[in-house]
């Protein structure tokens, strides 16, 4: 411990985190931007820190992860969903409080982090051989970089709204990816084909266009019960 051998993987995991913790922030921010400013701080560090002590135990166990069948296939498709809500959904919705809300928010942070971060778990894996010192100190050493990336994301969503938009399609390609990494599925989607190139392309297009039909009819919604409400306090 603390040989230039350990700070040399030690550095590796940090650039590891680095390099693949940005999709991370945006399902981050854009899972807890209708909150309330107090309650936002509390859904970034709640999910963040949950979703850092799952991957510490998912790297530690990454061997046995690889074996699970279908593995990238599965996450793909779970992250292709939850890129898919977390655009489509409703903005202004008086069924649900805001404690609702924060649960839901950090749920969708270590869900989403868990699928994303497959590839980050197993690059570590491979990076500390398997000392549990270094794979804990690398991740917790990526805590900051998320909290904050996520919340430069989350001020420049509340001046930019179309930022959104170009969040989903960052995590509609991550779960296009995953799946087109997926061995079982090579002979169908060659990595690097055309084939696979369209169907990322296909994956990203799908998720912003139904995410925004769903959305522009939650909003067409919304307009109808306020003017339904102000014909009723007018009468």
């Amino acid at each position: 411990m603390f040989t230039p051998e350990f700070f040399s993987a030690l550095s590796m995991i940090i650039m590891i985190n680095i390099v693949l913790s940005g999709d991370n922030a945006v399902v981050i921010a854009i899972a807890s931007r209708r909150l309330p400013a107090a309650q936002r701080k509390k859904a970034i560090f709640t999910g963040t820190f949950l979703a850092i002590i799952v991957r510490v135990i998912a790297t530690v166990a990454a061997a046995y992860l690889l074996k699970i069948p279908f593995l990238y296939l599965i996450g793909g498709l779970i992250l292709i969903w939850i890129s898919y809500k977390l655009l489509a959904e409703e903005e202004d919705s008086g069924k649900i409080n805001s404690s609702d809300n924060l649960i839901q928010a950090v749920k969708t942070i270590v869900i989403a982090d868990i699928m994303m971060g497959l590839d980050n778990v197993i690059a570590i894996a491979g990076a500390a051989q398997g000392d549990l010192v270094l794979i804990v100190l690398g991740l917790l050493i990526s805590v900051p970089l998320m909290i904050f990336g996520s919340q430069l994301i989350l001020k420049a969503m509340e001046r930019f709204p179309w930022i959104l938009y170009i969040g989903s399609a960052v995590l509609a390609l991550a779960a296009a990816d995953m799946i087109v990494n997926e061995k079982a599925l090579h002979e169908i989607l060659p990595e690097g084909s055309w084939i696979a190139n369209l169907f990322k392309v296909a994956v990203i297009a799908g998720v912003l266009i139904l995410g925004k039909r769903q959305r522009d009819s939650y909003a067409k919604k919304n307009q109808e019960r306020a003017a339904a409400s102000g014909i009723e306090e007018t009468a």
